[in-house]
């Protein structure tokens, strides 16, 4: 029962599916479905077509409309599509209507994200939080796995009652691994935990950031270690934490899980010691991809789960990552027509951002090394404030290394 959720679709196709409401508009709609053609390519799905509907909720039965489902299933039957992909988190009662009606594998972006998340763990923690998160999403699900026997039964009694017991008694297995996972991941946290004290009083500083902004490319220049790093939506999983020494001063650098939109809750509760690298930092390193269309809005969905997973605020350092892939659009001198995001250059991004958050934010590209001694400058100052006020007997060794330094 292991790989329940893992997709067995890899290289298959898909079409994508959201909703536009009042409070997603078509744009917003076409973004959230080109991240979710990302997710379905990390997973090894291709991505061959988009379907939205405007609605003002979803559809409680299908999610979409009735006419909406007929049109996919006739596309997916002429082309032979395997896999639908929703933007949001199905319910049982949609998962199991909607696979009625189209008759292929059905992916909510909650499985989806578990399967890349299955795909990608490589320790035995990481595989067993993995197992946890998938476990907790299975639970109340199960009722779809037994509808073969409505087909079997024929309104029998005898049938009725098999499948009742088996569903039971899957409940009851899914139940016991799930508080059997619990206990392991305690047990594992009690190690970690203990790891952590052993560390000593070093300052912590951790990476945090949107999905595949960057962090462990970051973190390997930093570090001089080599993380896994790929252009991939979660290529990290497991936090890694290196010793950094800059100048004279030792520090600890953690690289943390990226954060999504919609990260499943299960995630995020399954995943709770490697954000406790996040909850135990002195200073936060926010790394964002300037490159990329959306990235306020990406800043902000960092900002809110940090709030939700430690609601004391950090000393925060905002790295903007990737300059060497940002573009604009220049607006030509006689176009009177307001300016949009699209039209912003650099370097007014690097005023405007560089004016709000005085000396705590810097332009760097951790691929073409651009600004990476700046940026080890300033984490130097900053872990230094942070170790003198924790031990001001050290300030005049400082002192008299500045000095010799200059």
């Amino acid at each position: 029962m292991k790989d329940f959720i893992i997709s067995e679709s890899k290289n298959e196709q898909a079409v994508l599916i959201g909703i536009i409401t009042q409070e997603q508009n078509e744009d917003k709609v076409n973004e959230y479905l080109d991240e979710l053609a990302f997710l379905a390519e990390t997973a090894g799905i291709i991505p061959v077509k988009n379907f939205t509907q405007k609605l003002d909720y979803s559809n409680p039965v299908t999610f979409v409309g009735t006419g909406k489902l007929q049109e996919i299933k006739e596309y997916v039957d002429e082309h032979e599509v395997g896999v639908a992909i929703f933007d949001d988190e199905l319910s049982p009662k949609q998962i199991r209507n909607i696979e009625k009606e189209l008759q292929i594998k059905i992916l909510d972006r909650t499985s989806l994200i578990l399967d890349i998340f299955a795909m990608r763990a490589q320790t035995a923690y990481a595989k067993t939080q993995v197992e946890l998160a998938q476990y907790q999403y299975l639970l109340p699900r199960l009722t779809r796995m037994w509808t073969h026997l409505d087909r079997q039964r024929g309104g029998g009694a005898m049938m009725r009652g098999v499948g009742e017991t088996q569903l039971e008694t899957d409940r009851r297995i899914i139940l016991d691994k799930i508080s059997k996972l619990k206990e392991d991941l305690k047990g594992i946290d009690r190690q970690m935990a203990s790891q952590r004290k052993n560390r000593g009083k070093m300052v912590r500083v951790a990476l945090v950031g949107y999905t595949n902004v960057g962090k462990s490319t970051l973190m390997n220049i930093l570090s001089k270690s080599e993380v896994f790093a790929e252009n991939k939506l979660f290529a990290t999983l497991d936090t890694t934490v290196r010793k950094v020494i800059i100048d004279n001063l030792p520090f600890l650098l953690s690289d943390t899980v990226g954060f999504i939109r919609k990260l499943p809750t299960n995630l995020v509760e399954s995943f709770k010691s490697t954000l406790d690298e996040v909850r135990e930092a002195d200073l936060l390193v926010h790394v964002v991809d300037i490159s990329h269309p959306n990235f306020e809005e990406q800043i902000e969905v960092v900002n809110n789960t940090l709030m939700e997973i430690d609601k004391e605020e950090k000393p925060t350092i905002l790295v903007f990552n990737k300059v060497d892939a940002f573009t604009y659009k220049q607006k030509d001198e006689d176009d009177l027509t307001p300016a949009t995001k699209e039209n912003i250059s650099l370097e007014e991004l690097e005023r405007s951002w560089m004016n709000k958050m005085q000396n705590d934010c810097i332009f760097v590209s951790a691929k073409s090394k651009i600004n990476i001694d700046q940026l080890k400058e300033m984490l130097y100052q900053k872990v230094k404030e942070i170790h003198i006020e924790r031990y001001p007997y050290n300030d005049f060794l400082f002192q008299r290394y500045d000095e010799e330094m200059e």
